[in-house]
């Protein structure tokens, strides 16, 4: 079942980067509906990726779809803020956007 699970590119504003994770609907049946996953909780359903994500929030028109976030910079080996890599994950984003200098 968890070769099924799909993963967005990530994305990011000033403060996070995010993704989303698309479960097979019969997987997501099974999950509860009104809390948010702890990391060991969506680990255990077979969803992989580095350290640092949270499930934030419920998507209620698409349960099956859990959505992530983690704090620009954080170390995808510890899961911390490393405050270079924060800095550097900033300046790419306003790069991105033209939002040099802001």
């Amino acid at each position: 079942m968890s070769s099924r699970i799909e993963y967005s590119e990530k994305y990011a504003d000033e403060e996070n980067e995010y993704r989303h994770v698309i479960l097979p609907k019969e997987l997501a049946k099974t999950l509860p509906k009104t809390r948010l996953l702890s990391e060991n909780e969506w680990r255990s359903i077979g969803v992989q990726q580095s350290r640092g994500w949270q499930h934030y929030a419920i998507h209620r028109p698409e349960p099956h779809i859990l959505l992530f976030r983690r704090p620009l910079g954080t170390d995808p080996q510890t899961g911390a803020v490393d405050a270079e890599l924060k800095r550097l994950a900033l300046e790419e984003y306003k790069g991105q956007f033209g939002l040099k200098g802001m």
